[in-house]
């Protein structure tokens, strides 16, 4: 199949495979990633793959999720064992390979880890996690909230939304997702911030 099948394949699949609210998210998602994608000179209709499909498994059932997505080779932590749900992701990129041929790895790699994030994760995986936090549906995400990020470079942008996603998920007082802490302080490295956000 070709990029423009898949990509028809997928959300069709898609569609039938969640509920209509879902499937509306992940059309602003496919949009949100395609205009990043232009923005940023990336392969927009990579972009829009990952966007409509991200959320595929999203509703399957939690036995389901942790046994397609034990068949990427990966172990299932006990953190995601008690949350099954945060392997949507990593179901999805299973799916993408086995259902609709996809063998890009920056495609997989994207759509494995859109939920958590991953510390040096590829241009199209940066895309795919924004896009999922600041589609128009988002509380936060106003015109003024998206032109202030849009200023940003790629990286710059991904490590905002991250250091705010964490901030908000930690004063509400939930679980964060093991690894993110250690991937801000990397990007704070990075970026030269220094300071300690824990």
């Amino acid at each position: 199949m070709s990029l423009q099948e898949q990509i028809k394949a997928i959300d069709s699949y898609t569609k039938s495979a969640v509920k209509q609210k879902r499937y509306d998210h992940s059309v602003r998602v496919a949009q949100m990633c395609e205009f990043l994608c232009n923005k940023y000179n990336l392969d927009a209709e990579k972009g829009y793959l990952v966007g409509i499909g991200h959320d595929m498994c999203k509703e399957m059932s939690d036995s389901d999720l942790i046994e397609i997505a034990a068949r990427d080779g990966d172990p299932i932590t006990d953190y995601e064992k008690s949350k099954p749900s945060l392997l949507h992701g990593r179901a999805a990129a299973v799916y993408m390979k086995e259902k609709f041929g996809i063998e890009d790895s920056e495609i997989l790699e994207a759509v494995a880890n859109h939920v958590s994030g991953k510390e040096g994760i590829g241009p199209i995986g940066m895309v795919l996690f924004l896009s999922d936090k600041i589609e128009p549906s988002r509380p936060q995400s106003t015109d003024e909230y998206r032109a202030n990020l849009f200023k940003l470079s790629l990286m710059e942008m991904y490590y905002s939304v991250i250091k705010e996603n964490y901030e908000y998920i930690s004063s509400k007082g939930y679980d964060v997702y093991p690894g993110t802490y250690e991937m801000l302080q990397a990007y704070d490295r990075l970026f030269g911030k220094g300071g300690d956000n824990k």
